[in-house]
């Protein structure tokens, strides 16, 4: 069944390749990125773009008129882009912190609350954390703003799936390990991860239109290190 998907981050990595497969699939795909021009030049049939930058707030009236437009709905958000930033604390400013967040954080939230009103209960909204937001696992130095940032939206996923769960939709977060993308390799040069971005995105396509009927609220580890 054809389903109307919203994507962020989708210029390149994982974001990128989602938009390939959702799209092959038969899917309705609106990718949502800063730099348009990758997913555009695609060609794609069923697939919508729109330069979209998280931190300007005049962007998300726009995605409303899309869906009023185009749509009328939305059945999956996948709130997948990201800042990283690889840093040493104390010359983390504070704009830094800001900046990350904005993206990572506030951006999720904003974007989340202007879709919200065009879901259903079984909508499904699925954002893409990391493993170093997760609370006792690894830590690594230099990653203070983006892995706090990204266990906020850990937190935030758990008290969507609260507030929501009369209404729907279902909210989950995925917490990824380490992928091979162009963003881990600006933040880590030459660090070789064991998951490519296409494999990662497939297991992302399916659980965004599958994983509601088993989880909400719920956040999955998918990473294949120990611990």
């Amino acid at each position: 069944m054809k389903k109307n998907i919203i994507i962020t981050g989708t210029s390149r990595g994982i974001g990128f390749e989602l938009v390939q497969i959702l799209s092959r699939q038969g899917h309705n795909v609106l990718a949502l990125s800063r730099n348009a021009v990758p997913v555009s030049n695609l060609n794609l049939e069923n697939v919508s773009t729109m330069p979209f930058d998280l931190g300007d707030l005049e962007a998300y009236k726009k995605v409303n008129d899309f869906i009023n437009k185009e749509w009328d709905h939305v059945d999956v958000l996948i709130n997948n882009a990201g800042a990283l930033l690889n840093k040493p604390f104390e010359g983390t400013s504070f704009s830094d912190f800001e900046q990350v967040y904005r993206t990572n954080v506030f951006g999720v939230a904003e974007l989340t609350r202007n879709v919200l009103p065009f879901m259903e209960k079984d909508g499904h909204v699925v954002t893409i954390s990391s493993m170093g937001g997760v609370q006792g696992s690894m830590k690594f130095g230099g990653l203070a703003a983006y892995s706090s940032s990204k266990g906020a939206v850990i937190t935030l996923t758990e008290l969507l799936a609260e507030e929501y769960k009369e209404t729907g939709p279902s909210f989950n977060v995925l917490a990824l390990g380490a992928v091979q993308t162009e963003m881990l390799e600006e933040a880590f040069p030459g660090y070789q991860a064991p998951t490519t971005a296409n494999e990662m995105a497939n297991y992302i396509a399916d659980f965004g239109l599958n994983g509601h009927q088993y989880y909400n609220g719920k956040l999955l580890q998918v990473s294949n290190s120990t611990p």
